[in-house]
């Protein structure tokens, strides 16, 4: 009988600020968690990725290489980042085709959203299931496939 080749979930190589916490199983590898960040379990956390302070990440998201999160940002359960668009129709041969992501600070994402590689500013919020294939610019509340500006937000809220 043949056995599988097995790789363990794990936390290596992450550099992690003050006050965070990580519920396991987890898999974190050469990532940036900063201070008081909270990392829900199933979540993975891939190579290079910056998430700034007191951002929470829910159960079950995946932030792929590439992905900068800014502070205080709120990341539901389930919530997937993509790199790579199949620009080529099939997944991209090497990571010379993938693509960035920056979400912004304030920034709440619902649970099950898809973020391919875009830029988020500052004071955003999207709603659950949405998937966000161009860059968002203004301030507000975006939702459904694609994402799509429903309003803004109130001015107090922004910027907090």
């Amino acid at each position: 009988m043949n056995e599988p080749r097995r790789w363990q979930a794990q936390i290596r190589d992450v550099v992690f600020g003050h006050g965070v916490t990580v519920v396991e199983p987890v898999n974190l590898y050469e990532c940036i968690i900063g201070d008081e960040c909270f990392i829900g379990p199933f979540v993975e956390i891939q190579r290079g990725v910056r998430i700034g302070r007191r951002t929470r990440v829910q159960s079950h998201s995946f932030i792929c290489e590439l992905v900068t999160i800014g502070e205080e940002c709120f990341i539901g359960h389930g919530v997937m980042f993509i790199n790579d668009t199949f620009q080529l129709g099939r997944p991209a041969p090497s990571r010379e085709f993938w693509k960035p992501t920056v979400v912004g600070n304030r920034v709440c994402i619902g649970s099950n959203a898809t973020i391919l590689p875009v830029t988020i500013v500052d004071d955003v919020v999207i709603g659950a299931g949405a998937v966000v294939t161009r860059d968002i610019l203004e301030p507000g509340i975006y939702a459904g496939n694609p994402a799509r500006k429903l309003r803004s937000l109130p001015q107090q809220q922004q910027g907090r």
